[in-house]
């Protein structure tokens, strides 16, 4: 138990002592390494987690990062939520600036590390701890560390896992660094500096793509109602659909189902227009599938990180099987957004049955992709959203959402965009994992083993 004494928390579990834990450690300590605490100036997190109930949330204001939306080496901006100039104000110890390096603190993304690399102050939530390093100290490095194996490693051994997983403030200054030269640690900047440059080409060419689409539909002119109440007849409303929450009647629905049906180009029905591919696969208790699930989904319509199980191992939610070309769409309200192209390289994965599959013969499927990421279209999902518990909208209420059958060249045109995003995307992760294995090889084999296969 002498592997006790150094460890900060005083840990009897199991887990703390796996073999490739107890290696790192080793292996670290034998290059005489820094720690985060000798190599920072400070390290805060949001404060007091009563301040949560003072937050104002607002369609337009100062950025306010979430735990999602913090990647390996990388900030996704979709979907990033905003808050009032007042609870930013509040948030002084939530407020990221540039170089600082963003640590996940808690939840299913504990233990992502990118660096803040943004000219503008934002604010951030209770479960990122932000590490403002000393002057010369390379953010990028750290971050790149801190991702590899070997930075993983201490989080994963450090982190408590009694109730919602969590690591402290105290744990993460102690966690080991390695001292390597001003090659390796420029060499690791570039990638990575480069790898996130792919990554804001990816987004906007998104954004470029949305704005083909709703210039073309002639939704980009729509401005939504302000008004709070909308007063329907029960003959027209509650008698017809059997729905008697008030959210179900805003004016917005109309407005878009009105505007989507009246594309020049006619419109469809999803039902209609779409195969909703929803036949249960039973996976083989032997057989190997790699599994896509909810938390595999950006919010750019990409797919990552899926685990490989055993048929055996995989949950029974894990009944749908797509092919290359598919879209898919999750049923469940709060993660609408979660819809991807599957790619070529997806192709046969299984995937959660809280997704739909769809695919269609008149629209293809990045412009397909890019309706179902559209405002308007994720507005009349959330519409048709019902339950108690695990609300969710289903396969009828989404049969009948119109879809406009888009004109042949801005389909071309949007398929060329989300293409082109694709590709950027992929260049970008490409080049993160690059920095990870040169890392990794420097630590395991030198750093002159290390630039001479980069090269």
């Amino acid at each position: 138990m002498s592997i006790c004494k150094n460890i900060i928390d005083f840990r009897i579990d199991a887990s703390t002592y796996k073999k490739d834990y107890v290696r790192t450690d080793k292996i670290l300590k034998g290059m005489n390494p820094s720690t985060i605490e000798k190599e920072m100036k400070s390290i805060q997190n949001f404060g007091a987690y009563s301040l949560c109930n003072d937050i104002v949330f607002v369609d337009e204001g100062i950025p306010f990062l979430m735990t999602q939306n913090v990647r390996y080496n990388y900030i996704n901006w979709n979907n990033v939520r905003c808050v009032d100039g007042a609870s930013h104000k509040m948030l002084y110890k939530s407020h990221c600036k540039k170089n600082q390096v963003l640590v996940t603190m808690a939840g299913e993304y504990l233990g992502r590390v990118a660096v803040y690399d943004k000219d503008f102050i934002c604010s951030s939530n209770q479960a990122i701890a932000k590490i403002t390093l000393k002057d010369g100290v390379p953010p990028y490095y750290v971050s790149t560390f801190l991702n590899s194996r070997y930075g993983q490693n201490q989080i994963n051994r450090f982190k408590t896992i009694t109730g919602q997983p969590n690591i402290n403030m105290a744990l993460i200054k102690s966690l080991m660094i390695p001292i390597m030269s001003d090659k390796i640690c420029d060499t690791i900047t570039e990638i990575v500096v480069a790898a996130n440059e792919k990554f804001d080409k990816s987004r906007r060419l998104i954004e470029k793509a949305e704005i083909f689409l709703s210039e073309d539909i002639g939704i980009n002119t729509y401005v939504e109602s302000k008004e709070k109440f909308s007063i329907r007849k029960f003959s027209c409303s509650v008698n017809l659909s059997g729905r008697f929450d008030a959210e179900y009647y805003q004016d917005k629905y109309d407005d878009y189902n009105r505007i989507l049906k009246g594309y020049s180009n006619g419109y469809g029905l999803i039902k209609d227009i779409c195969i909703i591919k929803d036949k249960n696969y039973i996976p083989e208790d032997k057989a190997e599938y790699s599994y896509i699930e909810l938390a595999n989904v950006g919010q750019e319509g990409d797919i990552s990180d899926c685990d490989k199980l055993l048929g055996l191992e995989l949950p029974t939610r894990a009944r749908r099987i797509v092919a290359t070309d598919d879209v898919i769409i999750s049923s469940v309200e709060g993660s609408l957004s979660k819809c991807a192209l599957v790619t070529e390289e997806y192709n046969g994965f299984i995937c959660t049955n809280g997704f739909y599959v769809l695919k269609s013969s008149v629209i293809n499927p990045e412009t397909l992709l890019m309706l179902f990421k559209s405002k308007f279209i994720q507005a009349l999902m959330k519409k048709g959203c019902s339950g108690t518990i695990l609300s969710a909208i289903g396969k009828e209420e989404l049969g009948e959402i119109p879809l406009p059958i888009i004109n042949d060249n801005i389909q071309e045109k949007v398929k060329e965009v989300v293409s082109d995003s694709i590709l950027a995307r992929k260049q970008g992760e490409k080049l993160l994992k690059k920095a990870i294995i040169l890392m990794e090889i420097a630590i395991e084999q030198g750093e002159e083993k290390a630039l001479s296969m980069y090269k």
